[in-house]
């Protein structure tokens, strides 16, 4: 299938935002945004910039931040379309995240979790450690990697509390449909709490349409920012009900309030931030946060989801490689996991794509590419070819 091009980027806009990733003029392909993404210029400058001013500017910029702060919580709003920037909490990662609402929950002894098989650890360790408490967890089983609709209606129970879920499974690259599953999770009085980090800039989320709960990130993937910055989308709703384990001076509702130890806890999800932030981190995921924003979520989905569709149909072409994410545009975000089969390894296929420059995850034994918005169509063709010779070249296939 040829790419559409009114589904891609114009090759103006490309080029701009190939031009902030300088590890492009070094001949380097990069797709593995699933694991890490590289830093463009916007991060690094207003990184840099950050630094400068604390070790030989101002030093002291603190006004600075606060605005800052409040314009990074104000696009994150915007990217998830939560109701109020008051629902959103700056945290180190998606587990600090979900912590704060595995934890907080009121549980009581035989309430249940449905989870899946398919998850990473990331989501399942914070529910695992509640079973101290009674809680019981459900493993929905998806051996293809698929969480669709009908498996969860299936094995929600009467005692299930939460549905704890990734937007899109990192192996499989499964994308589920949480307007449906939330509207689920609604009527059966169920709380839907969301692993975004392999989803959020990468395909749109829209956390009031599909009733989510609590939303778990990182930005260091596809949002493209800073390790250490992430951030949880709570409703007020659900914060309501939340017994917070960890408090701080800047949890308080007026923390320049220093003597008043008898205050109320912010009324925002501010609360869930006891102290200083990665203030240096968050000046460039601030930065990222806004160029996704720039490009549009829905521009960007549209032309990562072009490119796979070609890689997928590049990669099925190719010889002792089987598909394992979703064939389907409605089932997918921005990973493809192919497996490799018979008796070719992949651990000296993924060696040899690297030797070329092209970097992608070798995980459980199968290649995983994750292009993202400012990949082009030339970098798909070339990873494609090369991943064609790289299998071409190994004896098993030879002897055919």
């Amino acid at each position: 299938m040829a790419l559409n091009p009114s589904d891609t980027l114009s090759s103006a806009r490309l080029a701009a935002a190939r031009a902030l990733f300088p590890h492009i003029s070094k001949g380097k392909i990069y797709l593995n945004h699933a694991a890490t993404a590289p830093l463009s210029t916007l991060v690094v400058d207003a990184t840099m910039h950050y630094l400068e001013q604390r070790s030989v500017g101002t030093l002291e910029n603190f006004a600075n931040d606060v605005k800052m702060i409040s314009e990074c919580r104000e696009a994150i709003r915007k990217l998830i379309n939560a109701e109020s920037s008051d629902r959103i909490a700056l945290v180190g990662n998606t587990s600090e995240a979900l912590n704060i609402v595995s934890t907080g929950i009121p549980w009581k002894s035989g309430d249940r979790i449905l989870l899946n098989s398919a998850e990473f650890p990331a989501n399942v360790y914070p529910y695992l450690h509640l079973k101290k408490l009674g809680v019981e967890i459900d493993f929905l089983q998806a051996p293809d990697g698929r969480v669709p609709y009908e498996l969860i209606e299936k094995d929600i129970t009467p005692k299930t509390r939460v549905v704890a879920l990734s937007a899109v499974q990192f192996l499989s690259g499964y994308k589920s449909d949480l307007v449906a599953i939330g509207d689920l999770c609604r009527r059966k009085d169920v709380l839907f709490v969301v692993d975004g980090i392999q989803a959020i800039g990468a395909v749109q989320i829209d956390v009031q349409k599909a009733k989510i709960d609590a939303l778990a990130t990182g930005c260091q993937k596809w949002q493209l920012g800073q390790q250490g910055t992430g951030y949880l989308y709570v409703t007020e709703e659900l914060q309501k009900n939340i017994r917070q384990q960890h408090v701080g001076w800047l949890s308080a509702a007026d923390p320049w309030d220093f003597h008043n130890f008898n205050q109320p806890l912010s009324p925002t999800a501010r609360r869930y931030e006891p102290g200083t932030l990665n203030i240096p981190g968050l000046w460039g995921t601030q930065g990222s946060i806004e160029l996704l924003l720039q490009y549009g979520i829905e521009n960007i989905e549209r032309h990562i989801l072009s490119i796979t569709r070609s890689l997928i149909e590049g990669l099925r072409s190719i010889e002792g490689l089987e598909l394992v994410s979703p064939n389907e545009d409605r089932e997918r975000a921005g990973i493809v996991t192919v497996k490799v089969t018979g008796s070719l390894d992949a651990q000296t296929a993924f060696k040899e794509i690297a030797e070329r420059n092209i970097t992608i995850s070798l995980r459980e034994g199968m290649l995983r590419f994750s292009p993202h918005f400012y990949n082009s169509p030339e970098d798909i063709a070339f990873t494609v070819d090369a991943v064609r010779e790289c299998l071409s070249e190994q004896p098993a296939l030879k002897m055919r």
